[in-house]
């Protein structure tokens, strides 16, 4: 009960060989189209705005006084004390890595390389 004869069965598999040919090179577009999104996405967040930071504050944004964000990081609080650096030259320096070496304590070696 089959409704093809013989003669025609050439010409079906050319058909089902065609049809196939089309959905594998729908599926080839559609594959290529989806990789072209993804790397258009990717180029665009790559030049997108980068997130502000906050050390803190409830947002960055809306409590900020100064203009950009680097400076609202390079800006020191008025209330932290500052401490000052260790005015060292070299040698001292040095003195100060063999002191860390040898495992004496901070002030212990300050106070010794000072005194010298």
């Amino acid at each position: 009960t089959i409704p093809f004869s013989n003669s025609s069965l050439p010409a079906l598999l050319l058909l089902y060989r065609i049809e196939e040919a089309e959905r594998r090179q729908q599926r080839e577009l559609t594959m290529k189209l989806a990789a072209a999104v993804i790397a258009l996405a990717a180029s665009a967040s790559a030049f997108s705005r980068s997130a502000t930071f906050s050390r803190g504050i409830a947002t960055a944004a809306s409590t900020a006084t100064v203009s950009s964000p680097t400076q609202l990081f390079s800006d020191k609080p008025d209330d932290e004390d500052e401490e000052e650096g260790m005015d060292l030259n070299l040698e001292e320096m040095f003195d100060m890595f063999d002191a860390a070496d040898k495992g004496e304590g901070f002030d212990e070696a300050v106070k010794k390389i000072k005194s010298e």
